[in-house]
C-alpha cells in the first residue's frame, strides 16, 4: 500500500529536479510505449508537469501523478545512464 509519506518523498525527490531535462516513459496502451523528453516543468500537490519543446513555437506540455511513479506506470530518467536502463528494461 502506498503512504502519504511516500507520495511526499516522491514529490521533494522531483522538486530538487525543478527545471532539469528529465525523460519520461509510459504506456500507451496496445504494447506501445511513449517517451516524452523535455523539463520539469512544476510540481503541485498532486501531479507534476513537464513542457516538451516540440518546435520552436510549440511546446507540448504533459501531466502525470506521483502514483503513476510510484506504481511504475511511468518511468523517469534525468540522464543518459538512466535512460539506458530504462530502456534496457524494454528489452
Amino acid at each position: 500500500m502506498i503512504e502519504k509519506s511516500d507520495l511526499a518523498s516522491c514529490r521533494e525527490q522531483l522538486e530538487s529536479k525543478l527545471g532539469q531535462r528529465i525523460i519520461l516513459k509510459s504506456n500507451g496502451g496496445r504494447r506501445r510505449t511513449v517517451i516524452h523528453e523535455g523539463y520539469l516543468e512544476n510540481c503541485s500537490s498532486n501531479v507534476f508537469t513537464v513542457c516538451c519543446p516540440v518546435s520552436p513555437v510549440y511546446n507540448e506540455h504533459v501531466c502525470f501523478s506521483y502514483i503513476d511513479l510510484l506504481t511504475k506506470v511511468v518511468e523517469v530518467a534525468f540522464n543518459d545512464e538512466e535512460l539506458e536502463e530504462l530502456m534496457k528494461d524494454d528489452a
